[in-house]
């Protein structure tokens, strides 16, 4: 698994993340299930040009939905926290 932005799906912007992200130094993403933390590692170093501390990940497991009598299941996807080096941030919604 080569491609970065493969790799990374997309930022997880939610209230415990932002205040990781502001006391911690921390980043938390949505990243493909098969991805492994140096593969992780590099993508967000390349991507965002900054230079990671250390990978966090955990496997999420999808959420069970009912319609109905019809019972689904949201599917698995896995979280990778990232802690960057001191110094160093991203800014998703710079502008705003």
């Amino acid at each position: 698994m080569k491609d970065f932005h493969q790799i990374i799906r997309c930022p997880l912007i939610t209230e415990k993340s932002t205040t990781q992200k502001d006391n911690s130094n921390q980043v938390t993403f949505e990243v493909h299930r098969a991805a492994n933390k140096i593969e992780i590692r590099d993508a967000v170093e390349k991507l965002f040009k900054v230079k990671v501390v250390g990978v966090h990940t955990m496997q999420m497991e999808g959420k069970k939905k009912r319609l109905g009598r019809s019972v689904g299941k949201k599917p698995d996807w896995k979280k990778a926290i990232v802690t960057l080096k001191s110094g160093e941030k991203i800014d998703f919604f710079e502008g705003v």
